[in-house]
């Protein structure tokens, strides 16, 4: 059954993305060619991730609206950014939180749809 998209559904997703991320991290550093040979962007993205469910978790205590968890969710993700893909990540997130921030939950489905298309 299809879940709502709503604040807990941000705190829902920030949580499995932290998980797959932390257990794809070190895959996704071996791949790592582009533009230097780091070896660092599944580390950059998992640290940024978990910054970013930090400060959803935070903000989950004073139950917030999608817009206020997607707004925590952006702010989190700067605030730890690491790296290239971290802040690259954390302006992807900016971009669905400025969709989401006037939206009543549950969001639509169309609602995604914007909001992915704002993050592009």
């Amino acid at each position: 059954m299809p879940q709502p998209l709503d604040a807990g559904a941000v705190c829902r997703w920030s949580r499995l993305a932290v998980r797959a991320l932390g257990a794809a991290r070190e895959d996704i550093d071996a791949i790592n060619v582009y533009p230097v040979p780091d070896g660092d962007t599944g580390t950059n993205l998992y640290l940024t991730v978990e910054s970013a469910a930090q400060a959803v978790a935070a903000a989950e205590a004073g139950e917030p609206s999608l817009g206020e968890a997607a707004r925590a969710l952006a702010h989190g993700a700067l605030i730890g950014a690491r790296g290239n893909s971290g802040t690259i990540l954390a302006q992807l997130l900016r971009g669905m939180a400025e969709v989401f921030a006037a939206e009543r939950e549950p969001a639509a489905p169309a609602t995604l749809a914007a909001a992915l298309a704002r993050a592009a």
